[in-house]
This record gives structure tokens, sequence and C-alpha cells, in this order.
């Protein structure tokens, strides 16, 4: 009660976000556009990083790209063509049947660091997925969450001069909700509800305790909350715009397929300037998964200053989403073909990510583990790396504050698919298409 009531008089203190949001783009209007099939596209002057997996023969190569590679025995290249987005090869994460807490990955240093970052990759969830609970299971993007060996610093919340830590990923609360779960973000923030982290959902409902409302600001949209399919090739992409310290400026959003399905303004994540952008990866954690193997796969990573949109396909023919789908009015939609609503730059259109689906309430009061009432959590542990000394592999210190939450009672889950009947403009691909 008393971190809740010192968060509520910081928040009143804080100025408000008093211009109005930049249009954030979507679809074709990032720099990927501008090299078709990412050819070219790591020499741009606004990225820091573009990972193919092209070139490499052995997995001992990747610390010539990456500053640090998690449980190396348990990460591996494929060829095979439908575990392959683009070119002849991506990276491939397995995790044994086992009731231990595992995870792997790849994380690079970011020199000079920032207060600005996107990253966007490719990736795919295995058929069928059936993690329940716990899973850091995409990307993140932070600022000093390894303390000065190297080791990740999970169950210390951020304190606005400390760090920051934010991880695209899925939040499956139980059986009852489809795999791979939602869409949503991990959070360690200064106004953080939990010692281990929050979600936020494109609803703006944020967990844990989701009864009480967050101050997103007057410009927020609230989004459908999205689960994308199995088996099938996405573009993410994540942004992380840090705050002027002393006003609620910072921003979260993330992409899906080039659809803009969540924007968090009015943020608070630094109360000092020093507090910048040092570290990205990418990652397949799970804190058990008894029920059988789990592989996740991942290709064309980049990481850079701007929007970078999917990769362009030249006269591309591509059906799904619509790149700038979304309601016109910037709300969510709904009917028989709901949507994930867009900002500002979104037109009128009944397209999403092909073959994901969006939970009726926008409110997020679903069913089936979608964001719900809870409390407490027991920490993850950590795992060093082979060559990385104290290094803890990130997607084991990503703790999440809902690893043993209970579920809010909600009335039955109802799930609708995106339209797929809208076609992207030419050159997009806006939607992956399963290979």
């Amino acid at each position: 009660m008393l971190r809740a009531f010192l968060i509520a008089v910081v928040l009143c203190a804080l100025p408000r976000t008093a211009a109005a949001l930049d249009p954030l783009p979507q679809g074709d209007q990032g720099i990927a556009a501008n090299y078709p099939s990412d050819e070219g596209l790591g020499g741009d002057a606004q990225v820091l990083l573009f990972e193919d997996f092209e070139d490499y023969t052995d997995v001992n190569q990747l610390w010539d790209t990456w500053d640090n590679v998690f449980q190396l025995d348990l990460v591996r290249f494929t060829t095979v063509p439908q575990d392959v987005w683009a070119g002849q090869q991506a990276i491939e994460l397995p995790i044994a049947q086992q009731d231990a807490e595992i995870g792997n990955g790849l994380a690079k240093i970011v020199s000079p660091e920032r207060d600005l970052l996107f990253l966007r990759y490719y990736s795919k969830f295995m058929a069928p997925f059936d993690v329940v609970g716990s899973s850091h299971n995409g990307s993140w993007i932070s600022s000093h969450y390894e303390d000065e060996n190297g080791g990740a610093t999970p169950g210390i919340p951020a304190d606005g001069t400390n760090k920051f830590l934010v991880a695209y990923e899925n939040w499956r609360g139980d059986e009852a909700t489809a795999s791979p779960g939602h869409l949503n973000v991990y959070i360690y923030h200064p106004e953080q509800r939990d010692v281990w982290g929050d979600h936020f959902f494109p609803t703006g409902i944020v967990l844990p305790n989701t009864s009480l409302p967050y101050d997103f600001g007057p410009e927020f949209v609230p989004r459908t909350d999205v689960i994308p399919e199995l088996d099938r090739w996405y573009c993410w992409e994540v942004m992380v715009k840090a705050n002027t310290p002393g006003q609620r400026d910072g921003r979260i959003a993330f992409w899906l397929d080039g659809v803009l399905a969540a924007d968090f303004p009015n943020l608070r994540l630094r109360d000092v300037d020093t507090l910048t952008i040092d570290r990205f990866g990418v990652g397949f954690h799970v804190h058990s998964n008894p029920t059988g193997p789990q592989t996740k796969w991942y290709d064309n990573v980049v990481a850079a200053d701007s929007y970078i949109g999917p990769m362009y396909i030249s006269g591309s023919d591509d059906t799904g989403g619509d790149a700038t789908a979304g309601s016109a009015d910037g709300g969510v939609s709904s009917g028989p073909t709901s949507s994930v609503g867009a900002d500002a730059t979104g037109g009128p259109g009944d397209g999403g990510p092909a073959g994901a689906s969006v939970s009726d309430d926008a409110a997020g009061d679903t069913a089936g583990g979608s964001p719900g009432e809870g409390d407490g959590s027991a920490g993850c542990g950590c795992a060093t790396s082979p060559r990385g000394g104290s290094l803890a592999i990130i997607g084991l210190a990503l703790v999440s504050a809902a690893g043993c939450r209970r579920r809010h009672a909600a009335g039955p889950e109802r799930q609708r698919r995106l339209s797929a009947s809208t076609r992207p403009r030419t050159g997009v691909r806006a939607a992956a298409i399963p290979r």
C-alpha cells in the first residue's frame, strides 16, 4: 500500500504530456522499404545491427557479432526451408521437455548508448507450443538491467536511477488461452506494481492488479489483444523511447507484421538522463515445459534508430492484413471481422496480421489467462553463459510478475480471427504467409 501511495504521489507531481503525440509509422513507412529483401539494410546509417544468420558455419562464430550467447549448447542453425524466413539459414532455439527453468538467446551491447531504439525481427513458434505461465519468449531492450559484473538483476525494482527493461513477448496465463498467448510488454519501470515487473497489454490493462487503471495519458488508444498463430512467421518490432527526466514523454510501442498493435505513451522510465539504452537481444525462456519439447526460430534481426518495418518484397502479392489497418479514429473496431486498431497514421481497414486472433473484450476481461487479477510470484534463477562468465541469461532473469498469478474470474473467452481479406500495398510483406 505504501508503495502504491508513493507511486500515486509521483504521478501527480510529474507533468503530463503537453504536446500531441507524433503519429507512429506503419507498414512500408520504415527504412526496410529502401532495401528490397533486406539486401544492403545493414549498411544504412541508422542501423546498429543487421543479422540474417547466413554466414555462420559454427555457433561459436556468433561471438563475433553478439556480446553474449546464452546456453550455447541450446543454440543451433537450421536450413530446413519452412524454418527459415529468408535466405538459406536461420537460428533455432530448442528447449527440451523438463520441469526446470531454462532459456537461451543472444544479447548485444549498444554503444554509444541511446534514448531511442527500434528492434525488428522475424520469428515463429513451433506447433504445438504448450507453455503456461512465465515464458519470456521474444525480445528485450534494456537500460543497465545488468550489474557491474554482467549479471541480471531480477526482483530489484526500477527506481528511476538504476535501470529499466522492456521485453516484447507473449503471455499465456492458463491452458484455456490459445498458444502462444497475448502480445504484451513485460516491463521494469519506476512505477511498477510488483518487484518482479509488470505486463502492459494493448487494451491498457496492466498486470498485476488489473482492477487499478494505469495513466497512459489522454491520447492513449486501447487496442485489441492479439494472439499470433503458431508455426507461422511474423514480423515483430518494438520501440522504446526513454522519457525526458522530469517529464512523462516516454513511449513504448510494438508492431506485428507492420501493423501497430500497441502504443503506450505518457511513460516515466527514468529520472536521470544518464539512464540510457545499453542492451537488446532475442531469446526463448520457459519456467517449465513438462508437456514436451519447445522450439522458437529467429531470422533477419535488425536494430535501428528509426522505424524499420517488414521486409520489402518488390512486386509481392502476398495477402494478409493491410499495413495501415485499423479504425479511422484510432479505436478498436468490432464485429465479425475485428481488427487491430491503428493510430492517426492508419486509414480505414478491416485487416490485421494474417492468422492472428483478437480478444473481443477491449477491456481485457476475458477468461483463459488473459490479463487478470493476481498476486505474488517466485523469482527465477540465473544461468551462466559458456563464455560469458557471470553474465546471467536474460530469459531467466526476466522474471514474470505473473508467473504464478491467479486468473481473474471472467466470462467465456471469445476469440476471432483477424480478417485476411485485404491485400497489402504492392511491395510490402505486411503479413507472413506459412512457408
